[in-house]
């Protein structure tokens, strides 16, 4: 088959994705579907196929309302007993963002209570938010934390603190992970909006329990990592 065989769409995805090797640097925005629609006389709903063909490989990704944007390649993300977020981002050479969405008391699920060791309904505070690498987003994280063990973690979250930062100031200086648990999911729509892709796309299920270095429960958390966007590694320690 030649080339001039090809479905249209997929001549569209092959050029961009040549040009995207010969040097767009992730983060890169690309043209508007209607400026691609222009410059390779088809309609957009041709485009709109050879950008899913992309994101589909991994190589470009849409933020609603922002445009397409060139993906960079896969990061190794290290599941150990003491990752750190923002550790592990930077030791790929990347920069780490973060950004809380809510941080506030509800009474704690049956399942926070169970991995938290904590009476029914007691209470816990609850932090949801977003994580990026190089302004990229790769993952959505839930924790609940026993607010009665840490009674000020609430208000070091508002003063901007990290999760290790914020556990320090409330007499935490260390913990580890206890367990995780991992499963491939699809994206519901809520999920596909914090991670800025399709709903039905791949995510990883991270579901966790860190404790303190006396064995006591200090944050149960679950983290959805966009699929294309993160390769998690286990490694013997």
């Amino acid at each position: 088959m030649t080339e001039s065989d090809l479905p249209l769409w997929r001549q569209i995805a092959d050029t961009l994705r040549d040009e995207i090797a010969a040097g767009l640097p992730p983060g890169a925005r690309l043209p508007t579907e209607a400026e691609l629609a222009r410059r390779f006389g088809v309609n957009r709903h041709t485009v709109r196929r050879a950008l899913a063909a992309l994101a589909e490989a991994g190589q470009v990704h849409a933020r609603r309302g922002a445009g397409v944007f060139v993906l960079a390649p896969p990061m190794d993300y290290p599941l150990t007993r003491h990752t750190r977020f923002t550790a592990a981002i930077a030791a790929s050479g990347r920069v780490a963002g973060r950004t809380i969405l809510m941080a506030q008391v509800f009474p704690a699920s049956v399942a926070e209570a169970e991995a938290l060791a904590l009476p029914p309904d007691a209470p816990v505070l609850r932090v949801e938010g977003t994580s990026r690498s190089d302004g990229v987003t790769v993952s959505h994280f839930r924790s609940a934390f026993p607010q009665a063990r840490l009674p000020g973690l609430q208000a070091a979250f508002a003063d901007g603190m990290g999760v290790t930062q914020a556990l320090e100031a409330c007499g935490v200086p260390e913990y580890t992970r206890a367990w995780t648990r991992l499963s491939a999911h699809l994206a519901d729509t809520l999920l596909a909006g914090h991670l800025q892709m399709r709903p039905g796309g791949a995510v990883l299920r991270s579901v966790s329990l860190n404790h303190d270095p006396a064995g006591v429960p200090v944050e149960y958390g679950i983290t959805h990592f966009a699929g294309d966007r993160v390769t998690l590694t286990v490694a013997a320690e």
